[in-house]
Formats: structure tokens, sequence, C-alpha cells
């Protein structure tokens, strides 16, 4: 199905069908389209995710990063002008192939032998994406998801009610909601102090590609308003239980501080807030392959996260 989906959305580009092979099958169907001059990455966006308004603002984005010299893909528009297109009920659209490998996969960062030397310069990279971005003004009807205290923590957050989780127990919801109503009123507290802006919200290893000493950003599909300490506690997290966590941690903020601020000490909030996030993301996809082990992996790192911090710790 979706082969056939792609081979119509590359012809809209201008590809050669039969020079479109799958690269891809997460949350979206990402195809590798052979073009006269270069690879492209063709995307089938998960019907229903992103409004076409949402996708088209992510694009208009990434274009400008790129525009400014960050390390990201260049949107490809339709002949047009336009940045997506609709093949029956998905949106595409046509991003540039970038070199290099995914840093790994669930938090690991393969064949990397210095890993708090590398989270120095993805620090560095982010705070030049929270720069360009900042300097950057969005053109009208730009809309992307907020993940403000409401997104995160209000009665209807972006990525789902986690306390409704349906395989928590009854103590285990009870904690949920005690984590949730603590950090809630500590976000309130210190909301009007934090460094609040464009973030990519999804800066795991699978997103991170390195060619050689440059690192790339890709897949902005979760990218919006946020907290930068929430872009920093998005990569920290899968880490927590490593035995250099404190070193990548560490270096993650010396190499962010280089150009941007940011207080070590909240840090403990946003892990919480972040892990508090994946309960909540996954419950629509538990009829998924995997679906019931993800699951499980993100309720057993919620809790005593959650445990933690309602103990000070």
């Amino acid at each position: 199905m979706s082969e056939a989906l792609a081979h119509q959305a590359a012809a809209l580009w201008g590809f050669d069908p039969a020079r479109v092979s799958l690269a891809a099958r997460r949350e979206n169907i990402v195809y590798r389209a052979e073009g006269s001059d270069s690879a492209y990455a063709l995307r089938l966006h998960r019907p229903g995710y992103r409004s076409q308004a949402e996708l088209d603002s992510e694009l208009h984005w990434m274009a400008a990063l790129e525009a400014g010299g960050m390390a990201v893909p260049r949107p490809l528009p339709l002949p047009d002008g336009q940045m997506t297109a609709k093949v029956g009920d998905t949106l595409v659209d046509v991003l540039t192939w970038l070199p290099g490998a995914p840093l790994g996969t669930g938090g690991a960062m393969e064949g990397v032998a210095d890993r708090p030397a590398l989270a120095h310069r993805l620090g560095r990279l982010l705070a030049q994406l929270h720069d360009l971005s900042d300097d950057w003004t969005p053109p009208t009807g730009f809309t992307r998801p907020a993940w403000d205290r409401a997104g995160l923590l209000g009665d209807a957050p972006l990525w789902g009610c986690f306390w409704d989780h349906p395989h928590l127990t009854p103590d285990q919801r009870a904690l949920f909601h005690a984590a949730r109503a603590q950090a809630d009123a500590d976000l309130a507290a210190c909301e009007a102090e934090l460094d609040y802006g464009l973030i990519h919200a999804d800066v795991i290893t699978e997103n991170v590609l390195r060619d050689g000493d440059t690192l790339y950003l890709i897949d902005f599909d979760d990218g919006g308003w946020g907290f930068r300490d929430f872009e920093l506690a998005t990569f920290l997290m899968r880490f927590l239980d490593a035995p250099d966590y404190a070193g990548i941690r560490a270096a993650l903020i010396d190499g962010y501080s280089i150009r941007r601020c940011i207080e070590p000490s909240r840090l403990d909030l946003f892990l919480l807030l972040r892990a508090l996030t994946y309960p909540g993301w996954i419950m629509p996809r538990l009829h998924e392959p995997g679906g019931t082990a993800r699951s499980a992996r993100a309720i057993a790192t919620a809790l005593p996260l959650a445990e933690r911090y309602l103990n000070g710790g």
C-alpha cells in the first residue's frame, strides 16, 4: 500500500518511481528517491498526526535553519512551489538526503569511543538550533504544537493522558497523579524564568546522523514551541542508567552553554516531564508491533523518576 503511494508521490516531484526504495518505517514511512542530481527522502506522514498547515510550517522552519547554516535536511518544493502534497489521505513531502548514519537505537551511540565528546558537539548543535530559531520570524499562519505546561501536564497533553495508561496498577496511577501535580506546581513556579522557543523536541540517537565529525538533525515531526531544558532532557533521558551518564550530561550542558545559558538544577524536572510523555504516546500504539514491550519500557522508566522526584531525589 505505502509503495503505491510512494510511487504516486514520486511522480509529482518528477522522480522515476522505479528509482524509489523503502528506507525506514517508523512514525512516518520514508523512501529514498534517486534524482538526476542526488538522492532525496520522500516522507509519507502518519495520517491524522499532523495537519497540512503544521507540516508546511515545519518545512518552512527547516528551510530557514538550513539557509542559516544548520546541518538539517532542506525541503524540496513541488514544481508549483508548494511544500507538501496529499496522496489519498496521506501528506507527503521531500527532503534532501543527508550523509552519515544514525548514532544508534534506544540510546546507543554505536562506534562512538568518546561519548561525552560527542555529547559536547551535540550541545553546541542544539544551541545553534535555538539561536537560529530565535533569530527567525515565522511566516503568517505558522503553527506547530506547544510543549508548554498545558502540553505536558494539562488535561489534554500533546501525547495523551499518561496517568490513564491501561497497564498501570492503582498504586502506579496514584504515583503518576502525584508526580503530575508536583511537577505542575514546580513548573508554574519557574515558568516565567525559563528559555522558551522553537525546539526539535525529539533529539534521540535515531534522529542524529553522524558523518565523520559532522552531526545532522533529522525528523522535526514533533518540533514546535517548548522549553529549551526539555530539549536537552529528551536526549539525556535515554542515558540515565548508563555508567557514563554524569559525563554525558556535563558535556551536553557545557557544549550548549558555549552559546546559550541553561540551569542544570532544573534538568531533573524536565527529565521527569520527558519520561511522563512516553506512556501517553504509546497508548494509541499499543496494538502496533512491539507496542506492548515499548509500553512496558516507558512505564518502567517513568515510575522510578516520578518516585525519586516526589522524594526530593
